[in-house]
């Protein structure tokens, strides 16, 4: 009988064949989306410890791990609902993120991709993109956890380099894929990390760390399914290149990958 170990590192061909087709894991991958209408059905602590369980085995450079969580419900999470919600209706301008997470100015295509966003996003909801009240009651809503049961923090030590961030967003994906296997659904949310001041004072976050984002972690409301709209994604030949592959198609490997050869 093979150990633990042999297991673990048995190629997938081998050790999945016909007993698990990779169909599953796209379809959890696919079905992924930033929920923003949750049920409000309480999510068992058990299975927010499960999800990160499976999530911690994330890559991460030389083992270092560099992922810092938590996880909130009930009075607590109301409680940082309540303040966080509060600050942005009588003092939002007085908080700021400790970093910036959009370049400014955002350059193409990543500025169309944006603004693309808004269309699709508030045109689902109803709301032109010039009714700044209706857009700031929307955003507002990420402060309730968008009615989700539980939410989770993340923080990094604020003395790691852009390296560690990789790391973190891979821990998060791992979250988010995980969490849709198991029937959740969650909405990564950068906007917690500009109240982090108030966050301090609800968790016991040390002065080392720098709050990143939240999530929601939820089930779906499924009778609001018409305020989700679709999200569309560039193909693969807009971000990828391929070298070397003589498989099918043009063989690129005889082309130079930068634009002054072509």
């Amino acid at each position: 009988m093979p150990s633990a170990t042999q297991a673990a590192i048995t190629p997938a061909s081998e050790s999945c064949g016909d007993r698990q087709s990779h169909h599953i894991v796209d379809r959890v991958i696919k079905n992924r989306f930033s929920c923003r209408t949750f049920s409000g059905r309480a999510v068992p602590r058990a299975t927010i410890e499960d999800i990160l369980d499976v999530a911690r085995f994330a890559p991460s450079g030389a083992n270092t791990q560099p992922w810092r969580v938590y996880a909130v419900a009930g009075p607590v999470k109301e409680e940082i609902s309540r303040r966080l919600l509060n600050a942005h209706e009588q003092s939002r301008e007085q908080h700021s993120s400790e970093y910036q997470y959009y370049a400014d100015p955002l350059p193409e295509p990543y500025s169309s991709r944006r603004n693309e966003f808004g269309r699709i996003f508030y045109g689902a909801l109803g709301i032109e993109q010039s009714d700044i009240e209706r857009r700031l009651r929307q955003t507002s809503k990420n402060y309730g956890f968008f009615g989700a049961s539980a939410g989770l923090v993340f923080t990094i030590d604020r003395r790691l380099q852009v390296g560690s961030w990789l790391d973190l967003g891979m821990f998060i994906q791992n979250i988010m894929i995980a969490a849709i296997a198991r029937g959740l659904h969650t909405c990564p949310q950068e906007s917690f990390s500009k109240y982090h001041m108030l966050l301090r004072d609800l968790l016991p976050i040390p002065p080392e760390e720098m709050v990143v984002c939240g999530m929601s972690v939820g089930f779906v409301d499924e009778t609001r399914a018409c305020e989700r709209a679709p999200m569309p994604k560039a193909p693969i030949d807009e971000f990828a290149r391929f070298a070397g592959f003589e498989d099918e198609g043009v063989d690129i490997s005889r082309h130079r990958l930068n634009r002054g050869a072509e």
